[in-house]
């Protein structure tokens, strides 16, 4: 099916079933520890084998020996492999570093051996007696000091890395209120809950791969490419992913160990990485260095805005898009963004929840907080003044929805915003200073091709098979939901089966695009299914009603049972898209309000409570949707507050790599949180006239919390993240 005009009315629009908060229909699984995630699915295939990854102890030189006899006589021990006895490897295009190192490495922990043994145990051990020699070579591991060698790296996400409109540079000297800081945000780790985990089997020359993995169609590929193997030759499993958050986008080296050990050993294989692995042996979100100058009239209009932003990437990797959301986000006639990728040899850097406007917004939103206190304006009320309902940069362009006012005014109002001091460290709750902050929230809404194929059998069950996955986000749900909507079945009459490389292709999940791409490619599978139940029993599709478990036409009716009969009816599409997602912007928008207390004595911050309002198309589950933002929320707590990884730069590797060492929030964390979705269809976006939101609930959070620190206690951090340390200098003095 290939949308390429404006969604008219469909039996969506009935919201029966669509809209409604149904409770996760995988829950039940979840809660019992009945979900078979990768490395717990002993049933799969028998007899199988444990791997262990040896990782890189140098960042950047030679493997100059390897001696791994001792490991191979170990107890159980059934195979070691390395790269001098892999075979040829090849490496995808989405890894940046080959996922087998030797004998060059590319950066600290990256692989270079697997053990394979009878139990974890054995092969753990047998690792530790791998003797490894190395030749270091100098690398670069700071950012700040390779910030000057960065390049152009000629497109982010798709996008020119440099854009401009107007007279930047003029408008902004003549300026009459100016605002010109640099802003810093950490690397980052994902920091899911399931490691990287893969059970690997062979049979001849196909593999099947039990895998935790975000995109299967993209990953097969990947794997195939990798391991020198025709396409159609590999297999992937993936129905329960415990969390991925980008780092789950593409083969990591646990799949490509597994498939090796496995191969080597003559047996299935199952490999997990450790946690201390995970943070050096896979991706990350890179660190950023952001410039940003606003120039204004002393009415509050913006005159001049620029946004200029480094990160760091192995050579041949990726730069972060911190500056894609200020392309769009606020008006301005002159205006200009720039993107630098220094060559850095620490892990690769790749996608993370909302890659880019995560990062972005924490400076631009801060940034925008400074210029409104500037100008004597409400941090609300500048916004506001800026808003644009077209493409600032594209201004033939208009966005398909945008109600970025409408969201600061009434989280603004929900919130009891006009209680806010503008004065910082003028309000006080005992010990604690109080303060609120304030941001916008941005994410691009992109759509991708998405396939699905919808069974009706004999007892009336609609069964949809497409390998979209579950990274925890409620796609089983969603999904049903829509395959109920379309064929007038109750919930509990469809089944959802995901995550398999033998179904029709999906989106995939990644990009914010996940739960509005596959529920649309849902619905042009149950569109044609439609048409073939109809023509079964002699009714006309185009006027044909399906509801309450039966195909009807004027007093006629079928049961869907009766129509499918004992051999069944299935129907497969796909949902493709036309010019529409590039003749308007397609975009989400929102915004959060924070309230924190600062120890007067410490510096110690606690949130205290938290509004997120969304903007983004028809929310297909409002309860799953609001786990999402108040999921993202959280990391956004992490994001402002504690998320750092510590980049020792004498030897180039991340030093608190485990769950002890970075900081994430956890319970006593998190306040109350309160989430409003705005009333809003998106008849541009698809069919479901439905947009993501959970990246969307991440972006603008550590922003609204660093502004809300600085009305608590008047100190301004620019480099995130917010700790005590950073504040303690400037507080003010106790009374």
């Amino acid at each position: 099916m290939k949308f390429d005009t404006p969604a008219a009315d469909n039996p969506i629009d009935r919201l029966r079933i669509v809209g409604r908060p149904a409770d996760r229909i995988e829950g039940p699984l979840k809660t019992t520890g009945t979900a078979a995630y990768a490395y717990e699915r002993h049933d799969v295939v028998r007899n199988q084998a444990y791997g262990y990854v040896l990782g890189s102890a140098i960042a950047k030189g030679r493997i100059l020996a390897m001696d791994a006899s001792r490991a191979k006589a170990a107890p159980g021990v059934l195979a070691v492999v390395t790269a001098e006895n892999a075979g040829p490897l090849s490496k995808g295009a989405s890894n940046t570093a080959k996922l087998l190192g030797g004998p060059e490495i590319q950066h600290y922990h990256q692989a270079v051996a697997v053990v394979v043994a009878e139990s974890f145990e054995q092969a753990r051990a047998a690792a530790a007696l791998i003797k490894v020699s190395y030749e270091a070579a100098p690398g670069a591991f700071d950012l700040a000091a390779a910030k000057a060698s960065a390049v152009n790296p000629g497109m982010i996400f798709g996008s020119p890395a440099d854009t401009a409109v107007g007279d930047f540079a003029g408008a902004f000297a003549a300026a009459p209120v100016q605002l010109d800081e640099t802003y810093s945000t950490p690397d980052q780790g994902h920091a899911m809950m399931e490691p990287h985990a893969t059970i690997a089997a062979w049979n001849g020359e196909e593999l099947t791969l039990w895998t935790s993995n975000q995109m299967i169609d993209w990953s097969r590929r990947e794997i195939a490419t990798t391991l020198g193997l025709a396409k159609e030759k590999v297999r992937l499993s993936s129905p329960f992913v415990g969390g991925g958050f980008g780092g789950k986008l593409f083969p990591r080296a646990d799949a490509i160990c597994a498939a090796l050990g496995a191969r080597a050993a003559g047996r299935p294989v199952k490999v997990a990485l450790t946690r201390p692995l995970m943070f050096n042996n896979t991706t990350h979100r890179p660190a950023t260095i952001q410039r940003i100058r606003i120039g204004a009239t002393r009415e509050g209009k913006i005159t001049a805005i620029g946004h200029e932003s480094w990160s760091g990437d192995l050579p041949g990797g990726h730069a972060d898009g911190a500056v894609d959301q200020t392309r769009a986000l606020y008006a301005g006639a002159n205006r200009m963004t720039a993107t630098r990728l220094a060559a850095l040899d620490l892990p690769e850097s790749n996608a993370m929840r909302a890659p880019g406007e995560a990062t972005g917004m924490m400076a631009l939103e801060v940034a925008m907080d400074e210029m409104a206190e500037k100008l004597g304006l409400d941090p609300v009320e500048f916004r506001i003044r800026n808003d644009t309902q077209v493409d600032p940069e594209k201004p033939e362009r208009r966005f398909s929805q945008r109600q970025l006012v409408e969201c600061l005014r009434l989280g603004a109002e929900r919130f009891g915003w006009r209680a806010r001091n503008p004065k910082p460290a003028s309000v006080r709750d005992g010990g604690w200073l109080i303060g609120l902050g304030v941001a916008a929230a941005y994410r691009g809404a992109p759509v991708q091709k998405s396939a699905a194929r919808v069974r009706l059998d004999g007892e009336g069950v609609c069964t949809v098979e497409t390998d979209m996955t579950d990274i925890g986000t409620g796609s089983y749900t969603i999904i049903a939901q829509t395959a109920a909507e379309m064929m007038g079945l109750p919930l509990h009459k469809v089944v959802v089966r995901l995550g398999d490389s033998t179904f029709p292709a999906s989106a995939g999940s990644g990009g914010q695009w996940g739960a509005a791409s596959s529920t649309a490619g849902v619905y042009a599978a149950c569109v044609k299914l439609r048409e073939a139940a109809a023509r079964k029993v002699g009714f006309d599709p185009a006027q044909a009603e399906f509801a309450d478990g039966y195909v009807r036409l004027g007093n006629q009716s079928v049961a869907l049972a009766q129509a499918a009969g004992p051999d069944g009816l299935a129907a497969e599409d796909a949902m493709e898209y036309g010019d529409l997602a590039t003749t308007y912007r397609l975009s989400t928008f929102g915004a959060h309000f924070v309230e924190v207390a600062v120890d007067a004595a410490t510096a110690e911050i606690r949130v205290r409570r938290m509004l997120a309002v969304c903007a983004a198309g028809r929310i297909l589950n409002p309860k799953s949707a609001r786990s999402q933002v108040i999921g993202a929320m959280t990391m956004g707590v992490g994001a402002a507050l504690m998320e750092e990884l510590a980049v020792d730069k004498r030897v180039g590797f991340f030093a608190n790599h485990d769950l002890a060492g970075y900081e994430v929030p956890v319970h006593a964390d998190i306040p109350h949180q309160e989430v409003i979705f705005l009333d809003e269809v998106d008849p541009l976006s698809s069919p479901m006239k439905a947009k993501g939101v959970g990246e969307l609930g991440i972006c603008g959070v550590a922003a609204a919390i660093a502004n809300a620190v600085y009305n608590a206690v008047g100190v301004r951090v620019r480099d995130y993240p917010v700790t005590l340390d950073k504040l303690l200098a400037g507080m003010p003095e106790t009374v």
